[in-house]
């Protein structure tokens, strides 16, 4: 009876099984099986994090990372700031964060800042890429809001040659293209800066000629819920953008800070990239005492991924209390 319920091999199977089951009770030692080591992955999760602010959808998006010599940029002593860095458990120079930030207003698909697309090497340039995994398409994307117009913050509008938002309208303070795209300022330009003068012109010549390019005021509503305010400092028409839903604040600040185990408890330190370092401080203090007090949300271009926290109120500083992953923002 039981060989018409089991076939040999099953049969075979068992035996071996009860055969090793009972050499191990009798205290044989029975040479362990070996497999090849599986192979390194090499691969991460999809670069985004989604949450809700209110009724609209914002999703974080990594362009990517680079270590950046962050002893050598910021006006802190070079020591304090490795220190600084150390007491975190990280290292200098530091793995960096380049992120960008996608609305779905319900109305309309917005995208704040596109990374720095091909100009740094193959670290950065992942914008598009984390864009679809994160189930979107450039082609959906309506609007294009950049904070300023340094290259890691512009270089993602083009990709091999062609504009990589064709559907979208892109927009800046007008201060801030006035200057970039200005033949009179660069001309008197520090050297190191021509670079950027010369991004801005190739990656934007391109919207603008299409019609494509629309500069705002600062202060103005540029979409419903999506407001700008002017953070002047770190360039001439620095942007932060106020995104607001259902009584919930989201404040995207682009470059207001770049290095968080220094800057949040001294944010009196500058980095080497502000074009009014005084400015800049002032700025980043102002808004980061707002924010400590109102409880609204922050995402930072250059903080961690996804680059988004609450701030309270610390000594002559401020903690920053980064967005959990699990935790979910109404």
């Amino acid at each position: 009876m039981f060989s018409q319920l089991f076939n040999g091999a099953a049969i075979r199977r068992a035996l071996v099984s009860t055969s090793l089951v009972v050499l191990a009770t009798s205290g044989t030692v029975i040479p362990a099986m070996s497999h090849a080591a599986a192979p390194m992955a090499a691969t991460e999760a999809p670069g985004y994090f989604r949450m809700m602010l209110g009724t609209f959808e914002v999703t974080a998006l990594s362009d990517g990372t680079l270590d950046l010599p962050v002893d050598a940029l910021l006006s802190a002593d070079a020591r304090q700031t490795r220190a600084d860095v150390a007491s975190l458990h990280l290292e200098v120079p530091l793995e960096t964060s380049f992120n960008a930030y996608l609305i779905n207003t319900g109305e309309k698909l917005v995208l704040v800042d596109t990374g720095g697309g091909a100009l740094f090497g193959s670290r950065l340039g992942q914008l598009a890429r984390h864009i679809e995994a994160a189930g979107y398409r450039t082609s959906q994307i309506d609007e294009v809001l950049l904070t300023h117009l340094h290259s890691d913050h512009i270089g993602g509008l083009m990709s091999d040659g062609q504009p990589a938002f064709a559907n979208a309208t892109v927009r800046a303070d007008e201060r801030e293209s006035g200057y970039w795209l200005s033949a009179e300022a660069r001309k008197s330009a520090a050297a190191n800066d021509l670079q950027f003068f010369d991004a801005a012109a190739a990656l934007l010549t391109p919207y603008i000629t299409a019609g494509k390019y629309r500069p705002f005021k600062a202060g103005s509503q540029v979409v419903p819920g999506i407001s700008a305010v002017s953070a002047d400092g770190h360039t001439a028409g620095s942007t932060v953008y106020q995104v607001e839903s259902q009584g919930r604040r989201l404040l995207l600040i682009g470059d207001l800070i770049h290095v968080g185990p220094v800057q949040f408890k001294r944010p009196d330190v500058t980095i080497a990239f502000d074009v009014d370092r005084n400015a800049a401080r002032a700025t980043r203090v102002d808004v980061f005492q707002r924010a400590a007090v109102s409880g609204d949300l922050l995402g930072g271009s250059h903080l961690p991924f996804p680059g988004l926290g609450h701030l309270q109120a610390k000594g002559q500083g401020f903690q920053w209390l980064p967005l959990d992953y699990t935790t979910k923002v109404k």
